[in-house]
């Protein structure tokens, strides 16, 4: 077992992804916050499916969060990752400082609409500029053939891929099915947080979840199925639900029963927000 090599700078990044490229390889870029889990390492195997290189990113991005959240409490480990990727056979690590990422006089955010609308940003209104800003930076930085993200974030894949038809950027961006726990838990570096009673009742979101996406697919009016599942979360245990919504998958707008659709919900558990989506 081999360790990857670890990168700290953007030029760095770029000799390493040239030379590479003379050798004519295809290059896959899978960005992460770190603290890695089953999820991301299943992100790192499909890069490695198609792509001959694989780079993994590891950046706690101070961009989408905001003043209130958990930037300083994010889970670190990057000796442990490393670790991890060396076990997934990923060939570089990328970890550049946030001086490396935004350099004093940085000035420029990127602003998403489309599929940004509502969800998420009804709750964190700067995530997406922090996202759409940093992957961007991370795709012209690494310059790959493909770029893995997972669907556990399928609002933040939607919005991604807006990115990069909107701004030409030449990438390919890869959905990734969630992995999740033998109990339905969908796989998150958030779940250290989770106490071993909140453990237990995280694992009804999805069970929730599926029986939303049973009865919409049964023909169940929406607005009575999402009230059901949000009512649903409550009676298990969470203290709060920010939203549950049926939404298109391409294009995140609002359900029509005759296209393709998901399901996405957002729920507080303690300190601990949880996300989850299934499609219908």
């Amino acid at each position: 077992m081999t360790l990857p090599q670890t990168v700290e700078t953007i030029a760095d990044l770029r000799a390493t992804v040239a030379a590479w490229r003379r050798e004519g390889l295809r290059v896959g870029l899978v960005p992460t916050m770190g603290a890695l889990h089953d999820g991301h390492i299943s992100l790192t195997k499909l890069a490695l499916q198609r792509a001959d290189r694989c780079i993994v990113s590891i950046f706690v991005n101070p961009t989408q969060f905001a003043p209130t959240e958990d930037l300083d409490k994010y889970p670190r480990q990057l000796a442990a990752d490393l670790d991890s990727l060396a076990h997934a056979g990923v060939h570089v690590a990328f970890t550049p400082s946030a001086a490396e990422m935004y350099p004093e006089g940085f000035a420029t955010r990127i602003s998403v609409g489309g599929p940004s609308a509502g969800l998420e940003t009804d709750f964190r209104p700067h995530f997406f500029e922090g996202v759409a800003t940093v992957v961007a930076k991370l795709l012209l930085q690494a310059a790959p053939d493909c770029a893995v993200f997972g669907e556990k974030d399928y609002q933040q894949l939607c919005v991604v891929r807006q990115l990069c038809r909107d701004l030409d950027i030449p990438v390919e961006i890869i959905g990734a099915p969630t992995v999740r726990d033998e109990q339905g838990l969908a796989m998150s570096s958030r779940n250290a947080y989770l106490s071993p009673a909140e453990t237990g009742i995280a694992r009804q979101l999805n069970k929730v979840l599926r029986r939303a996406a049973e009865a919409l697919r049964s023909g169940a009016l929406a607005a009575d199925a999402l009230a059901t599942a949000r009512q649903g979360m409550l009676d298990a245990g969470f203290d709060a639900v920010d939203y549950v919504e049926a939404r298109e998958s391409l294009t995140l707008a609002p359900w029509k029963r005759e296209r393709a659709g998901r399901i996405l919900a957002a729920a507080r558990l303690g300190n601990t927000r949880l996300i989850d989506n299934l499609e219908i």
